[in-house]
């Protein structure tokens, strides 16, 4: 293998889930893919959860929910940081290992947007 040629860190699968029965549109936004809720649109199951899962590299990113024009932070998730708006958004650590023990890319519970 060329030694000028780097490896690129492995993706990994990173499930989000949100519990919102009665929404209409939900997406996934963050800085992983520019705040564009058109991007990473979620899909409702019989239980009224929203899911998406999504490939990342190794990082830490930070994300929030687009319930029908509505900003919604993971409730499931209790890291945050403050954004420019003055208000929270959700951080998630992608680890480039297989165990994380920061339980990324583990199954999340689903939260009630109520």
């Amino acid at each position: 293998m060329d030694k000028n040629k780097r490896l690129k860190p492995a993706r990994r699968r990173i499930s989000f889930a949100l519990k919102a029965p009665d929404a209409q549109l939900v997406a996934l936004v963050g800085n992983f893919n520019g705040w564009n809720p058109k991007k990473h649109p979620m899909a409702k199951n019989n239980k009224g959860t929203w899911q998406k899962t999504i490939l990342l590299e190794p990082g830490t990113y930070e994300y929030k929910f687009w319930v029908d024009e509505q900003w919604i932070i993971d409730n499931c998730n209790d890291y945050r940081c403050p954004n420019t708006f003055g208000t929270l958004n959700n951080l998630i650590a992608v680890s480039p290992w297989k165990k994380n023990k920061a339980n990324v890319g583990r199954k999340m519970k689903p939260h009630a947007t109520k």
